[in-house]
């Protein structure tokens, strides 16, 4: 899923100058750069010429700052409040298309542990990460850099690593890196809260879409994809002239983000990019494309991107879930009547590859390329 941020075609990469050998890899007709890291650690101090973006594109001086509206679950689990706190998470996705969940009851040793594990992970010499680095973009576990680095015309500043996984758990830890020696068990133990946490975010998303039949869609989403994208953004010696990832919006349900307290994530607000203010101990949660679909327009799949700093390293952990792959959505029945015609057409991730193959995704987003044109249904 995209972001699921990786799951994009690969066209040849041409090969960065240089001779560190370290920080790249041939794959194929590919040369795929490894890592930012090691640009940071070297106390580069000018920005390589293939991560300096257009003028247009770069982040620019003097933008807001935003503090996400709240949704408290442990109000949500009371019967006396739960209603309100509906209506407050309707109106989040409906005009921010992103909310902080707090009291939401995942263990602070497993929040921290993550965060420790994947700061652990990306601080492993660079060979050693690199073994899990690959040009398959369906690789259910895979090491990188940027946004997607073969079709990027300017490189992000940007490590990660993506675990895919699935239920039962078990069956996909096994392929995940088994170094540092405890992240299968601290990503595990992780994976496993975080997926209860959003059935219980998307039951009530559900209810405030007042959709009816919930139950087979919730047991769909039980058994459903997820996918674990650890990040890594280092010092950047010129972060005014370059991003961590570029506008975009997610492919999938409900993204819900783990993050330390390194601010770096902006939102698209009536217009203006917002810095989010981290909320210590809070996730950040954010409508997918697949819920803007389903819920036809009513909630809003948003664009977001990340900024980088001079002086200091941010991690983050950005779990996106959604339906099975080859599960086809489209408009909810409810939320499709004569006053709200069907705004979208249905789509499977089939659909999404095609999309991402063709030139359409040179000017538009993938939402808008399954937008039906308003004439087309009378």
């Amino acid at each position: 899923m995209a972001t699921m941020a990786d799951e994009h075609q690969l066209p040849p990469m041409f090969e960065e100058g240089g001779d560190d050998d370290n920080s790249r890899r041939e794959e194929g007709s590919y040369c795929l750069i490894k890592s930012v890291s090691h640009l940071s650690d070297r106390g580069f101090t000018r920005l390589p010429d293939r991560y300096v973006l257009p003028s247009s594109e770069r982040p620019g001086d003097g933008l807001g700052r935003v503090r996400l509206p709240v949704v408290d679950l442990e109000r949500l689990r009371d019967p006396i409040h739960r209603a309100a706190v509906i209506k407050g998470l309707d109106a989040a996705c409906r005009d921010y298309g992103f909310f902080q969940v707090v009291n939401h009851g995942v263990d602070l040793e497993v929040i921290t542990g993550l965060l420790d594990v994947v700061r652990r992970f990306f601080e492993l010499p660079l060979p050693r990460r690199a073994r899990y680095m690959s040009a398959d973009v369906r690789a259910p576990v895979r090491y990188g850099t940027s946004f997607n680095q073969a079709n990027d015309a300017v490189l992000f500043w940007r490590d990660f690593l993506k675990l895919a996984s699935c239920q039962p758990l078990q069956s996909a830890t096994a392929s995940w890196p088994d170094e540092p020696g405890d992240l299968r068990e601290v990503a595990a133990r992780y994976a496993i809260a975080n997926h209860q946490l959003f059935m219980e975010i998307i039951e009530a998303a559900l209810e405030a879409l007042g959709i009816a039949c919930r139950c087979s869609l919730l047991q769909e989403l039980a058994a459903g994809y997820s996918q674990l994208m650890l990040n890594c953004y280092p010092a950047c010696p010129q972060p005014e002239l370059t991003l961590g990832l570029p506008p975009h919006s997610d492919y999938c349900i409900f993204t819900l983000l783990l993050q330390d307290q390194v601010e770096g994530l902006q939102v698209m607000h009536h217009g203006r990019w917002l810095t989010v203010d981290p909320v210590p101990g809070s996730f950040i949660v954010n409508v997918g494309d697949h819920l803007e679909i389903y819920s036809n327009g009513r909630y809003k799949s948003k664009l977001h991107r990340v900024r980088v700093n001079s002086s200091s390293p941010r991690i983050s952990a950005a779990s996106f879930h959604s339906l099975p792959a080859e599960r086809v959505i489209g408009p909810a029945a409810e939320m499709v009547d004569e006053r709200n015609p069907r705004r979208y057409m249905d789509t499977d991730y089939a659909n999404f590859l095609a999309f991402l193959a063709s030139a359409e995704g040179q000017h538009k987003s993938f939402l808008q390329s399954r937008e039906i044109q308003q004439a087309d249904i009378h």
